[in-house]
């Protein structure tokens, strides 16, 4: 059904991504990280001099560009993120990309540009979608609504391994300290702030594999579809 959405929301490094991935190849629906969107602007700010602070500037230029999530395994991430039809690589998950994500993601313009792009997708057919305001901004009438968490330890430790496996020499002390920061900004900007919504089962994903995260959201769902 059309409204057959699944929203997953949390912060980084809570198990969002692969347990949406995993979700959607399991349920048949089309998977789209949203933060992915956010990492993309960032990216091309970067890549083309664009002040982070510049709200219209970062507006007049990501309406140059195409952004577009492709399912893809042998990826680090699980997919490809190619911009204008071209492959971004790994260069979205770079430190300095992850350092000025949440300048771009506080940006009101920004949001709205992208929220209406990420609602275009999801009106073509039921969607996992993953992100911090799916649940209550991007899709309030989704039908199943999910709340990923885990631990900074925990975060902390799953983000590190992924740069120790892309040979970025970084500490773990860096990254906890990089995800804390990034946390509070996201939980205290004005514009859809990083919150579970009212109606969303959370689940914290510390101690638990891909699999029971993913078993115990299909539960939840196969539950209220009965």
């Amino acid at each position: 059904m059309a409204n057959d959405h699944v929203a997953i929301d949390g912060p980084t490094s809570s198990g969002k991504t692969t347990n949406a991935q995993l979700l959607a190849a399991q349920s048949g629906h089309l998977y789209l990280d949203t933060g992915a969107m956010y990492r993309s602007v960032a990216y091309l700010a970067l890549k083309n001099g664009v002040d982070l602070d510049n709200e219209a500037g970062l507006v007049a230029m990501l309406r140059h560009h195409t952004i577009a999530i492709v399912p893809d395994a042998s990826t680090t991430a699980g997919y490809r993120v190619n911009i204008d039809g071209r492959y971004t690589g790994e260069r979205l998950f770079d430190p300095d990309v992850a350092a000025a994500v949440s300048t771009v993601a506080a940006r009101p313009a920004i949001r709205t540009e992208l929220v209406e792009r990420q609602r275009a997708i999801a009106a073509q057919g039921p969607v996992v979608m993953a992100g911090r305001d799916i649940g209550t901004v991007v899709l309030p009438d989704a039908r199943f609504k999910f709340f990923l968490t885990a631990s900074l330890d925990e975060r902390a430790r799953r983000r590190h391994a992924e740069f120790q496996a892309r040979g970025i020499d970084v500490s773990l002390d860096e990254v906890r300290a990089q995800l804390a920061e990034r946390d509070r900004l996201d939980s205290t900007r004005a514009i859809s702030p990083l919150r579970a919504a009212a109606d969303a089962v959370t689940i914290d994903s510390t101690d638990m594999k891909p699999a029971e995260v993913v078993a115990r959201m299909r539960a939840v769902m196969e539950a209220a579809r009965a």
